[in-house]
């Protein structure tokens, strides 16, 4: 079993001595104590410390001798389930997040660390191998790449995790730790609440990542290690995300110039054309890019983009699949610009491009897009005249009727986002609740185990008395009286075990009950659940 550091050198000196050790009076007598001590593993597939007890022996003399463990010593597990240290065998097991984001992390860092959708029942599988990794989970996009887990030990699984992902990623340990956050427990379940509410992208309330905490909780079904912990945690994360966008709206409202410059369009175009209307992007650079896939968020399936070079065009229409984007050479905007309904231009030109001589000389729109023909330049210097308003034809729209527009949507997002945080701390509390009363699941088995084995054994003896004579309709009858009574007996316990919200009970009264019904009963396990579960992984790394 491998042992938190922390546990190591004087702090162990302190839990195994007790008063011996603080005491200065010398003693007649001999006294011995057992110390544990952790050193490296050398066996094969062994991850950090094993623990060994060493034998100090101190006579009259003020003479020290160390007794070095033999084989067939006890073991380290026992030692530690013996003493005040076994503390660390009992404590709860921690959710960990270990994560590099855009906000900590580079993208060259962040490519080398992506995990495909694919592949993350196998890392899942990986990383509930590692010694004290019980359950795990990966988020990963474009923006971060997260992992999720149940760590038996937060300082050990945090260690295992980090050499995890160096090994997998190729990027080294210290690396990792230079552009990592680690976040453990209540601050575990903020976090991902906040992402999948949206609070932790680049754009305020961005909904694409909600869909992504989704994928990981339909990819996760069926995986061993995806468990109930981390499977509760994310789809709790799914409810908060739900909640926030459907409470507070706060994806509402265009916060990019790109963004504004399509639902100004939309909002002057009827209703009714917003997915036939003729579209045309003049400029193919960042901004035209972003012009199209707002486009595309909002149903246009079909545009004309004007461009110096043909590559960007290509590009773009490789990542939209499924959207019909045709390339015109800029030799021919002004015939394209014709057949176009709406026009958005974001060149570097430092000329005009559309002139009011050339609108005037474009053909008119159709009464279904209202008749009018807009152009909605976001370029700076402009790439459209002012003076084209002049023309009962034709709206134009810049930059500066964009930013008035933008900043009070970012307001507005920014104010609902502080909302957000009283509906996360709500739910987090839900959550950590839940996960509380999870406790009292291993008790509940335990009560009712031991509460069959009664019945069994006296219905057996109850059997035996009665003869070989007994129909099958009596032995049915005495097994359904026995497990009646059984029932009507568990009901109360059960009840205080439970704490789902539907009464009154707090959560500390139910784990108050828990202690007692274990005591009453004797129903503890003679080696604490982690510590099971520690040594049975162990055990299937060392074959």
């Amino acid at each position: 079993m491998a042992v938190s550091t922390a546990f190591a050198g004087p702090k162990l000196d302190t839990i195994f001595l007790g008063n011996a050790a603080a005491t200065s009076s010398p003693s007649p007598f001999n006294h011995q104590i057992d110390r544990v001590f952790c050193m490296p593993r050398k066996a094969r597939n062994c991850n950090g410390f094993r623990c060994e007890v060493v034998q100090t022996t101190t006579n009259d003399n003020n003479t020290t001798t160390t007794t070095l463990p033999s084989s067939s010593s006890l073991s380290a597990l026992e030692q530690l389930k013996s003493s005040a240290a076994d503390r660390y065998t009992k404590e709860r097991s921690s959710i960990v997040v270990i994560g590099l984001s855009i906000h900590t992390t580079p993208v060259e860092m962040r490519e080398k660390l992506a995990i495909p959708e694919a592949e993350w029942p196998r890392a899942i599988a990986e990383l509930c191998c590692l010694n004290h990794i019980e359950e795990a989970a990966v988020l990963s996009t474009c923006n971060r790449m997260e992992i999720y887990v149940v760590a038996l030990s937060q300082h050990r699984g945090v260690k295992e995790v980090t050499e995890w992902m160096s090994k997998t990623s190729g990027v080294s340990a210290s690396e990792l730790c230079e552009h990592r956050f680690l976040l453990y427990n209540n601050d575990a379940t903020q976090h991902i609440f906040e992402v999948s509410a949206g609070l932790d992208s680049l754009v305020l309330g961005e909904g694409q990542i909600l869909a992504q905490v989704k994928q990981v909780v339909k990819v996760g079904q069926g995986v061993v290690g995806f468990g109930r912990n981390i499977s509760g945690l994310f789809k709790h994360a799914i409810t908060v995300g739900k909640r926030v966008r459907s409470e507070l709206n706060i994806a509402s409202g265009a916060v990019s110039v790109s963004s504004a410059a399509v639902e100004l369009a939309l909002m002057k175009l009827p209703k009714t054309s917003h997915t036939t209307a003729r579209m045309l992007v003049v400029g193919a650079g960042k901004m035209g890019k972003l012009v199209i896939k707002h486009l595309v968020a909002k149903g246009c399936t079909k545009m004309v983009v004007v461009n110096r070079s043909e590559e960007r065009v290509t590009a773009i229409r490789e990542e939209l699949k499924g959207i019909e984007v045709i390339y015109k050479p800029l030799t021919e905007m002004l015939a394209s610009a014709a057949e176009a309904d709406v026009i958005f231009t974001s060149t570097a030109s430092e000329t005009l491009l559309f002139r009011k001589e050339h609108a005037a000389d474009l053909p008119p729109v159709g009464s279904d897009v209202g008749s009018v023909r807009l152009f909605v330049d976001i370029s700076v210097p402009r790439n459209v005249g002012s003076c084209i308003k002049e023309l009962e034809t034709a709206r134009v729209y810049n930059v500066d009727d964009l930013k008035e527009v933008v900043a009070a949507n970012k307001e507005d997002r920014h104010r609902k986002a502080m909302e957000a945080q009283s509906i996360i701390a709500e739910e987090s509390k839900q959550f950590e609740a839940w996960r509380d009363s999870l406790e009292t699941v291993p008790t509940i088995k335990k009560l009712r185990a031991y509460a069959e084995r009664i019945r069994l054994a006296e219905l057996d003896k109850c059997m035996s008395k009665m003869g070989d004579e007994v129909t099958k309709k009596t032995k049915k009858a005495a097994d359904d009286l026995s497990r009646g009574i059984v029932n009507k007996l568990l009901h109360g316990p059960m009840q205080h075990l439970r704490c789902d919200g539907s009464d009154s009970r707090t959560l500390s009264e139910t784990l108050e009950n828990m202690h007692a019904l274990n005591r009453m009963f004797s129903l503890e396990t003679e080696i604490s659940v982690l510590e099971q579960k520690v040594r049975a992984k162990v055990e299937q790394n060392q074959k």
